[in-house]
């Protein structure tokens, strides 16, 4: 019986969707929410056996709560389908909240290579989480891996629907007092090779900032 639902939002991941299925643990009910796919990856989702939800608003906001509405289990994972995270990482992650140490278990990337997290998006990501650090947080990474109780997650009430919704959680855990437990995972460059849609270039990174920056001030 599965009691852990991974929600896994994608936009063009065709290529990424077979290892990353393929390398769910076992009880780890795959949920990818395709926001708009044109390479079809909602159909290789389907054939290797994945839940799949399609989310006609863009955002990764967006796709992240539409899995988490449409999962059912009791501890929800969300993770990045680009094969850059190694699904094995999550059984880490769920244990913590499982155990009642933490509310919210995150991943912090430790990239194996430099091509793996451009300096731009590090720098950006450095910046953002020294002031969630200064609210009180113990995190080092705005990471997108993460693992908490379904209900705690619904709870928290996140508005935001595009790049700015990891940050607002852990806003939203902060001023909730939550347990935030961190965590090192693997981080690897993406399966196709082909940039991030957000950090892969300054663009994307400068989009996300913007859309953190709504949320910090």
């Amino acid at each position: 019986m599965n009691d852990v639902d991974v929600v896994l939002p994608c936009l063009d991941e065709a290529l990424a969707l077979p290892g990353v299925l393929a390398g769910m643990p076992p009880g780890f009910r795959p949920i990818v929410v395709d926001n708009g796919s044109v390479d079809g990856s909602a159909e290789v989702a389907e054939e290797h056996g994945a839940v799949v939800v399609r989310e006609p608003r863009r955002g990764y906001g967006a796709a992240v709560h539409a899995g988490l509405e449409a999962a059912t289990a009791e501890f929800v994972c969300v993770l990045d389908c680009d094969g850059s995270l190694d699904p094995a990482a999550l059984p880490s992650l769920v244990s913590v909240v499982r155990a009642g140490r933490a509310e919210l278990a995150v991943g912090r990337r430790v990239p194996v290579t430099a091509a793996a997290w451009p300096w731009h998006a590090r720098a950006g990501n450095a910046v953002i989480a020294g002031l969630l650090r200064r609210r009180g947080l113990p995190v080092h990474d705005i990471g997108p891996v993460r693992a908490a109780r379904r209900r705690d997650l619904l709870g928290l009430g996140v508005e935001d629907r595009g790049f700015g919704y990891p940050l607002e959680l852990l806003c939203r855990a902060a001023d909730a007092r939550w347990r935030v437990c961190e965590l090192d995972v693997t981080y690897r460059p993406r399966t196709t090779g082909t940039k991030s849609k957000v950090s892969g270039s300054l663009r994307g990174t400068a989009r996300a900032v913007r859309d953190m920056a709504g949320v910090l001030w």
